[in-house]
C-alpha cells in the first residue's frame, strides 16, 4: 500500500459519516430588509449604493437622464455602450448623433465613459446586476473609468435572496440566456499597499447611476 493510499484509508476511516438532512426550505436573509414599500426600497438602494462610493441621480424623465449623460460627457466624443436598444433612454441614438457622440468599439481602451442599462438592482446592500451578452458586453462596465447605469425605480429588488428566488421560479432563464453575471457594488477598489483605499485599480474609478421613474 502506498502512503497516498494509506493516508486516504485513515482519512476515510476517522471520518464521521453523513446525517441525512433535509433540503432547506426557507432560506435565511443575510440582510433584512422589513419596509417593501416601493418608495422605501428605493430610498434604501439610494441611501446604500452612496455607501458604497456610487453617485445617484435621481432624474423626472428620459429626456432628463440623456442631459444628465451628456453633462459627464462633457467634450468627450466617444462613448463606450451597450446596445442602445438595452438603454431605457428613448431617443438617446437621436441625442448622441446631434452631440457629434459616436460609439466606440469595446477595445478601445481611450474611452472614459461606459454606458449600461441596469437588470436588477439590490436594496439591501446598493447593488446592482448585469447580466452581459448579445449587445451587452462586459468590457462597457469594466475598462472605463466612469461607468454610467442607467435604471427605473421598478427595477429595485429587496434583496439578493429575492432575486434569487425569482430566479429559481423562472427555472434560471436568465442565466441560460447570459454569458456571465457581473454584481457592481461600487468602484472598483483596493487596499492591498499599506492598507489605504484605492478607487479604480482594477477598474472604473466612479460609479453614475441615472434613475427613472
Amino acid at each position: 500500500m502506498s502512503s497516498r493510499e494509506s493516508i486516504l484509508k485513515n482519512l476515510k476511516a476517522a471520518r464521521s459519516p453523513f446525517v441525512d438532512v433535509p433540503p432547506v426550505e426557507n432560506r435565511r436573509e443575510v440582510v433584512l430588509q422589513d419596509d417593501l414599500r416601493p418608495e422605501a426600497l428605493r430610498a434604501h438602494f439610494i441611501k446604500e449604493a452612496e455607501k458604497l462610493s456610487c453617485q445617484v441621480t435621481i432624474c423626472a424623465s428620459a429626456a432628463d437622464a440623456i442631459e444628465q449623460l451628456l453633462a459627464l460627457l462633457g467634450d468627450d466624443r466617444l462613448l463606450l455602450s451597450w446596445d442602445l436598444p438595452h438603454i431605457p433612454l428613448p431617443g438617446l441614438a437621436e441625442a448622441l448623433e446631434h452631440a457629434g457622440i459616436k460609439i466606440a468599439a469595446p477595445a478601445d481602451a481611450a474611452v472614459r465613459v461606459g454606458l449600461t442599462g441596469i437588470d436588477v438592482a439590490l436594496a439591501s446592500t446598493g447593488s446592482f446586476i448585469l447580466f452581459s451578452g448579445p449587445g451587452k458586453p462586459r468590457a462597457v462596465s469594466l475598462l472605463p473609468d466612469l461607468h454610467v447605469a442607467v435604471m427605473t425605480a421598478g427595477q429595485i429588488v429587496p434583496n439578493l435572496e429575492t432575486w434569487s428566488a425569482t430566479e429559481r421560479a423562472n427555472q434560471i432563464e436568465d442565466f441560460r440566456q447570459t454569458s456571465s453575471v457581473l454584481i457592481v457594488s461600487g468602484p472598483s477598489r483596493t487596499a492591498d499597499i499599506a492598507m489605504q483605499l484605492v478607487l479604480g485599480a482594477h477598474g472604473p474609478a466612479a460609479v453614475h447611476i441615472l434613475m427613472l421613474p
